[in-house]
């Protein structure tokens, strides 16, 4: 493999299980074939870091994992703050059902269970109109579709639910979507024929081609006003994006995640990133926190050389990066890849996220309140008018002082704005800070009216908050 092919840009490694015997001496990984002991570093102890470090941890290789935050997770951690648990970025888990992504990684790193609980209906979504949706992952989610939005509505999610259905089924398959290499174009095609001889519906086959290569929107050419925002305000929190740009296929699986259940997690998101951290360390990988990456350098005979700002420089024959590509490039020397030698100076389409975190009395929250709300105040879909709202359930003592919760709250938040702001002077910046809290707490106000009253602690972060805890370059989250 070349140089410039060492470096993992966006694609986890998946080893399979060394014999017993090897995994002991840990010198060569059996997966078919033999492989010399590989020295992997991974950088960014995000999930996806997370899980790569894992799996190949299990698999006998010899992996050290690369933090320099205090506490793995990233923008799916939970941080610490006067006995208060705050999900830092994400909020909303799902995937642990049956062979789903989460059960999937538990196997592929030796978890052996999850600690969960359902929370269903997964979320509510509040409608400008005052009307006040939950989306259900059982059967009463038609009735509820059908009695808001009529027969296009039911339409629409018969179609976004088989499509979902037959793209798990590839999922499942392993085909590689979209192909990476001419190995995973062939690879595609060979079981995508397969699929095509278990002999799906003619128009199922026809439908998933053409919408390979179309938006969502093409699905909603006469769909109202309400039904688009709803759809849109879902699609945002799950896909970044809106119908007019969102792949069809991948709006589809996007908009699946209430039907396949969402989970709370004792402890909080972060808990998810706990636990592979301490798979990887049970299979004799090490997880070295506080380790912020300042070079990479390649060697011509030694692989590679890590220098950190603080430490040793740390010996590589492969790194995998888990960060943002503008913070790879950073990190390279002047052998940096083509592909990230054509990027932008910064990120220019990504979203930012504004965040209020709120430690506030039980008083202020109803019995039985659900979890996970949605507020959608109109467009454009940001800056506070699509606001996502989590509480953590009353029975994770673990998340907040006795007779307090933690609430989280976010909005989608252009980038550059916020940069420009602070530049242009600490006044205003905070004034553009203190403006859009304002407007997210009288959101919330429409849904517990108390809650002003009974606020203890009162934290916000912006995308600079973000590019300085999570060191993603202008904060870019989305």
């Amino acid at each position: 493999m070349s140089r410039e092919g060492d470096f993992s840009l966006g694609k986890s490694i998946i080893a399979c299980d060394a014999p017993e015997e090897q995994n002991q001496n840990r010198r060569q990984l059996s997966c078919g074939a033999s492989i010399h002991m590989k020295r992997v570093v991974v950088v960014g102890a995000g999930v996806g870091g997370l899980t790569t470090a894992a799996t190949l941890a299990k698999a006998g290789m010899n992996v050290t994992m690369l933090e320099a935050h205090i506490y793995p997770g990233g923008c799916a951690g939970t941080f610490f703050y006067q006995g208060y648990r705050f999900d830092a970025g994400a909020t909303l888990a799902g995937g642990f059902y049956p062979s789903g992504p989460m059960d999937l990684v538990a196997q592929a790193t030796g978890i052996e269970q999850w600690d969960t609980r359902p929370s269903n209906p997964t979320m509510v979504v509040h409608m400008p109109d005052k009307s006040s949706i939950p989306r259900w992952s059982d059967d009463r989610r038609w009735s509820t579709r059908r009695a808001f939005f009529g027969a296009e509505g039911e339409r629409f999610f018969e179609w976004q639910e088989t499509t979902a259905e037959a793209l798990w089924d590839l999922a499942l398959r392993g085909i590689p979507w979209p192909p990476q290499s001419p190995g995973e174009l062939v690879d595609l095609l060979r079981k995508g024929f397969d699929w095509l001889a278990s002999d799906p519906p003619a128009h199922l086959r026809s439908g998933l081609l053409a919408d390979a290569f179309r938006p969502v929107q093409a699905h909603l050419k006469d769909a109202s006003a309400a039904l688009k925002l709803f759809l849109d305000g879902q699609l945002l929190i799950s896909a970044q994006t809106t119908n007019e740009h969102a792949n069809a296929l991948y709006a589809a699986s996007a908009l699946d995640l209430p039907r396949r259940g969402a989970v709370h997690l004792s402890g909080g998101m972060g808990s998810i990133s706990t636990k592979l951290a301490q798979a990887v360390e049970q299979h004799g990988g090490k997880v070295l926190m506080r380790k912020r990456v300042k070079r990479v350098r390649g060697q011509k005979t030694s692989g590679y050389e890590i220098e950190l700002e603080r430490g040793e420089p740390v010996k590589a024959d492969i790194v995998i990066f888990n960060l943002p590509p503008w913070n790879i490039r950073r990190l390279l020397d002047p052998t940096i890849p083509s592909v990230l030698r054509r990027l932008s100076p910064h990120p220019e389409k990504g979203w930012g996220a504004f965040m209020l975190y709120l430690g506030v009395d039980t008083a202020a929250i109803p019995e039985g309140f659900v979890s996970h709300h949605q507020i959608l105040q109109g467009r454009p879909l940001a800056e506070g008018n699509s606001i996502f709202l989590s509480i953590n359930p009353e029975w994770d003592t673990t998340r907040a002082p006795a007779g307090k919760r933690a609430i989280t709250i976010s909005t989608h938040t252009a980038l550059e704005p916020w940069w420009r702001a602070k530049e242009s002077g600490e006044a205003i910046y905070q004034r553009k800070r203190e403006q859009l809290q304002e407007k997210l707490m009288r959101a919330v106000e429409s849904l517990l009216p108390a809650v002003r009253n009974h606020v203890e602690l009162n934290l916000d972060g912006t995308p600079l908050t973000f590019a300085y805890f999570t060191g993603r370059d202008r904060g870019w989250v989305g």
